[in-house]
């Protein structure tokens, strides 16, 4: 942490005597980037061009400062690339409809930014894709039966008229 700068003394000269110590301890040395010459921009380029140049090499997602209607139609364009990567098709049909949703909320609200229309996504259209992306699943192995193993035969002494083991007639 530095240190508070001490009444009576301007802020420049506060400043500059950070700088000057930091330079002095060797904060400031081989740092990524020094000697080499700033990135020169063309006319053409404009600010627009630099935030979204310094977002992706940020790895910051881009449709976030995208108007609502463009963000909206960027989703819409990648609704297949993510619908692929869901596993069931009730996922992909709850991804749609909320897309939807959000699209039916966007109708609703005043424009900001320019005109662009948003349609809503078919449903049905994204699942018959989805399926047909998909490997067809795996025949399930045929079962092996079970070796038969012959039946026991309960209470055999009760059918043949002889007594159970350990018992004796009652007649006798």
């Amino acid at each position: 942490m530095t240190e508070r700068k001490r009444a009576g003394m301007s802020f420049e000269t506060w400043v500059d005597s950070q700088i000057s110590r930091a330079q002095a301890r060797g904060d400031f040395d081989d740092l990524a980037g020094a000697g080499k010459p700033l990135p020169r921009r063309t006319s053409d380029e404009s600010t627009y061009q630099w935030v979204i140049d310094k977002a992706r090499q940020e790895n910051i997602d881009v449709l976030g400062m995208l108007p609502p209607a463009l963000a909206l139609r960027k989703e819409r364009e990648d609704l297949p690339r993510r619908a692929a990567a869901l596993p069931s098709e009730t996922a992909v049909r709850t991804l749609v409809e909320d897309f939807n949703e959000r699209v039916r909320l966007f109708w609703r609200r005043p424009q900001e930014g320019p005109a662009v229309p948003v349609g809503l996504a078919d449903v049905e259209a994204l699942v018959k894709g989805w399926t047909a992306q998909r490997p067809p699943p795996a025949p399930a192995p045929a079962a092996i039966p079970a070796p038969i193993r012959p039946r026991r035969r309960l209470f055999w002494f009760f059918r043949r008229g002889a007594q159970p083991p350990g018992r004796t007639s009652p007649h006798s």
